[in-house]
């Protein structure tokens, strides 16, 4: 089950069922099951109070993915900061909802076991991030 919340923000304008139907699709690519996944879509504050709290990390970021996932079951807690995809998609000059469905879907990538670490690594994320974002309908 995918599910949809917020913390101290409004919630964003997705198509939850349409969203929902494209995570599954992409998880199918990888030839993965859809567990229990949580978007939690909150501000910077938050962002940076569970990077510091969770993952030792002193600074913002747009995802943060906790990953749950067992044998070919994704699963896990996924916090999305809408500011810093807002900043990220003004500062590319890119669409804000096309930036908050890669941001989406880079969880989903990161579940499936896709790294970005590394610069090799992240241009192999972003070229999957493309792809999945041409299966959205």
């Amino acid at each position: 089950m995918v599910s949809y919340q917020s913390i101290g923000v409004k919630m964003p304008h997705i198509g939850r069922r349409q969203t929902t139907a494209w995570i599954r699709r992409v998880a199918e690519a990888y030839g993965m099951k859809v567990g229990d996944i949580a978007y939690i879509f909150c501000d910077d504050a938050k962002i940076l109070e569970v990077n510091k709290e969770y993952l030792k990390h002193d600074y913002y970021t747009d995802i943060i993915t906790f990953d749950y996932t067992e044998d070919n079951v994704i699963s896990g807690d996924i916090f999305i900061s809408l500011d810093t995809v807002k900043s990220n998609a003004e500062q590319l000059e890119c669409d804000y909802q096309r930036e908050l469905h890669r941001v989406i879907i880079h969880g989903i990538l990161h579940l499936c076991g896709i790294e970005d670490k590394t610069p090799d690594a992240r241009k192999v994320m972003e070229a999957a991030e493309d792809k999945a974002l041409d299966m959205l309908e």
